[in-house]
């Protein structure tokens, strides 16, 4: 059956505007290490064509500049440019920013070298279509590395967590946390001339406890924001709030009466044939 396009380009809008609402910028910049490592294992060399897709505010797009690719950063929500443009001036390097719907992304066959992205391409609906579009833009003998949060880490199981408390999606929807999963990316690149490989990172993340960690998250990052506002009207904000602060709490291994959470993320590299 085919999936109507005014259904998709809906889910597509509000994707848009929670990734618009919030402070992604500041939430960005708890997680460089992931962009960072992303660009590191890609191996980029001087002058390779590089695309950071679902780039947001360039957590892989600078680190990929730095090393001397010639960089093109995409993203659904080009509000989140601006800040991007700021971090790449004060790092001394030039990025195109495009926007652009990792679903249909607007370049030719084979157009790039290295195809990135941090904590990005995870969040688009379609899996099996963005698996497609990231092996279609990237050169044979080309590289694509992938940073997505492991689905058992801590962020992989706080968006399970806040699963049931959010609206069923459509049936031509994934998860987020499938990216995370090596035998879900697995099948999603079986039928394409990839190999694959599996490395595991971790970001720390610190605050005084594990509810002015949650309070931070939540005033900052476009989806939990978005949450708390339909659920508040619903009655359930309180509900889902004590449930995250329980997992926080759960995962904390700081032993000075602070908090700390090491979430897992996984490093996905795809060598094109």
């Amino acid at each position: 059956m085919t999936t109507p396009t005014v259904t998709i380009e809906a889910l597509k809008d509000a994707h848009h505007r929670t990734w618009a609402s919030g402070d992604y910028a500041h939430i960005a910049t708890l997680v460089t290490g992931v962009g960072e490592s992303v660009a590191a294992r890609a191996g980029i060399t001087p002058g390779q064509d590089v695309l950071d897709v679902a780039a947001g505010t360039g957590n892989a797009a600078i680190p990929a500049a730095l090393a001397g690719g010639q960089v093109i950063a995409s993203d659904l929500t080009p509000e989140l440019f601006a800040a991007g443009r700021a971090r790449a001036a004060d790092a001394g390097v030039a990025i195109d920013w495009i926007a652009a719907d990792a679903e249909d992304l607007p370049f030719e066959d084979a157009r790039f070298d290295r195809v990135l992205s941090a904590i990005g391409v995870q969040f688009a609906p379609r899996h099996e279509v963005v698996a497609a579009e990231l092996v279609r833009v990237c050169r044979p003998g080309g590289r694509i590395v992938l940073g997505n949060w492991s689905a058992t880490g801590y962020i992989g199981r706080f968006w399970s967590t806040m699963g049931p408390y959010m609206p069923t999606p459509p049936a031509f929807a994934s998860p987020p946390p499938g990216w995370g999963r090596p035998e879900h990316v697995e099948a999603l690149f079986a039928d394409h001339p990839v190999s694959l490989f599996f490395e595991h990172g971790a970001v720390s993340f610190t605050a005084a406890s594990a509810e002015a960690f949650l309070d931070m998250f939540t005033d900052n990052y476009g989806p939990l924001l978005q949450a708390r506002a339909k659920l508040s009207e619903a009655g359930r904000w309180d509900d889902l709030r004590a449930e995250l602060i329980g997992l926080s709490e759960e995962l904390n291994v700081a032993t000075d009466g602070t908090w700390r959470v090491d979430s897992d993320y996984v490093v996905i590299v795809a060598d094109k044939d």
